[in-house]
């Protein structure tokens, strides 16, 4: 995605130092992907189709996901990778940080 965001629109944040004034628990974000769009939060394909509607090749499927039925369907294939997605060394170290 950072590929893609050519116009620097997406700040990515590394959750692993444990920013204390994230109103999320860290817990709940190394859970799933989460996003703020202006000034509300988004989690799992919500903040993706945000972080799509931020990149211009991607803008169309972001805008297609605001649709509610849309949007159901993205977030059941999101669960549905969350369960099967490889486990690389590198999720697996973020996740055992304190």
């Amino acid at each position: 995605m950072r590929r893609l965001d050519r116009g620097g629109a997406i700040t990515f944040i590394d959750i692993g130092g444990g920013d204390a004034s994230c109103p999320v628990d860290r817990g709940a974000l190394l859970e799933r992907f989460h996003a703020r769009e202006g000034s509300t939060m988004l989690s799992g394909a919500a903040a993706f189709a945000a972080m799509w509607r931020a990149i211009p090749l991607l803008r169309p499927l972001g805008l297609a996901a605001r649709n509610e039925r849309v949007l159901r369907l993205l977030e059941r294939l999101y669960g549905g990778f969350l369960r099967i997605r490889p486990r690389s060394p590198a999720l697996q170290a973020s996740r055992a940080r304190p």
